[in-house]
């Protein structure tokens, strides 16, 4: 599908709560108020491209081929019926985060699709783990990055493809990063990537291409359309951890309670490698902080449910903060995170507003 105007018209169809980011592409981020689930509901997820739509058939799914190749001993391309027939089938949950979420909060402009908040969700992923795969072609000695490739390809240019990502091997070959057919129990859509996707948690969406036909194994960083320059890196190096993060979903912006009443707050926490440890929030500009309940993790990668009981005393406005901080002491700032040309990662902490009136 190439037609922006037909993928606009076909995102409007199939998930008509997000709200479409004017672009050469088809992007669209999910409101805050329709992220307060332990799992996003796959009409809810966000939708990320950087050019045309590829289109298959239904009966095509199982047929669909991926060719392994590169620095391996054993080159091989196996449709999806015989992954599926030669490897254990997992599933895991894992929050997917495009880099430039938040983009449009920073104080500074940046490059990049203005985000708000809702570029991200976490959802149920079904599929076989990536090691297995690689192992079973015998990597060769000179083995030290993955690279992705897929139809998808720049809109006016269809010679050109629209993106080539890749992941350093240790990536490639944890338990985690997986090649997934399956999402939140169904198979997986085609605007979401399917039949065939890369899953790799921690690491930003960038990383997790869809419509994946070809893995082949590099003897160096890849360099494919999207890894270089300034995309998907900070200070040159690219992307590989996503930082620590919290969203309150309940109350949502603009809220009114009657002086006296309990403030039930609620919302997610996540991050990359580096669990989650704890959230604390505060009412009163960040001067003074409470620790939020965190509910324990239902796997590695998901978000995790907080929440806070919040005593509203005084009439006026009101300001709640939600901090996330990671085992390691990392923090989300209460302003703006370390600016960069593309505005990536910014995980500043999130601050709602509302009033407190008498009834």
């Amino acid at each position: 599908m190439r037609d922006i105007a037909a993928m606009r018209d076909f995102l409007s169809v199939h998930k008509p709560r997000l709200r479409q980011i004017e672009d050469l592409y088809l992007n669209g981020e999910t409101d805050i108020a329709d992220l307060a689930h332990p799992l996003t509901p796959t009409d809810d997820l966000f939708v990320r491209n950087n050019g045309d739509l590829p289109t298959w058939q239904e009966h095509e799914r199982e047929h669909w081929a991926l060719t392994i190749d590169g620095e391996v001993k054993e080159a091989a391309t196996l449709s999806l019926t015989e992954l599926k027939a030669r490897y254990d089938v997992h599933t895991q949950t894992a929050v997917i985060e495009c880099a430039g979420n938040g983009r449009a909060l920073l104080d500074t402009p940046a490059e990049g699709l203005q985000w708000q908040r809702g570029a991200v969700g976490c959802v149920r992923w079904t599929g076989f783990r990536l090691s297995d795969v690689l192992r079973d072609r015998k990597l060769a000695s000179s083995a030290v990055y993955c690279a992705f490739e897929s139809p998808d390809r720049l809109i006016g240019a269809p010679d050109k493809p629209a993106f080539s990502r890749g992941i350093p091997l240790d990536k490639a070959l944890a338990d985690e990063t997986m090649l997934a057919f399956g999402m939140n129990d169904r198979p997986l859509p085609a605007l979401h990537g399917g039949p065939l996707r890369v899953v790799v948690p921690g690491f930003p969406g960038s990383a997790w291409q869809k419509w994946v036909t070809r893995r082949w194994v590099c003897d160096r960083e890849h360099d494919g359309v999207k890894m270089t320059g300034l995309d998907y890196r900070i200070d040159g190096k690219v992307i590989t951890d996503m930082p620590v993060k919290s969203m309150i979903t309940a109350p949502l912006e603009g809220f009114t309670c009657a002086r006296g009443s309990i403030i039930p707050l609620s919302g997610f926490a996540w991050s990359g490698h580096v669990p989650v440890g704890c959230v604390d929030i505060s009412c009163d500009g960040g001067d003074s902080w409470i620790a939020a309940e965190l509910a324990p993790p239902d796997d590695r990668f998901c978000w995790r449910a907080f929440r806070a009981d919040i005593a509203a005393t005084k009439a006026g406005p009101i300001s709640l903060i939600a901090r996330a901080t990671d085992v390691e002491g990392q923090t989300q700032p209460l302003g703006n995170a370390a600016w960069n040309p593309k505005g990536y990662c910014n995980n500043s902490a999130h601050r709602i507003s509302g009033s407190v009136v008498l009834f």
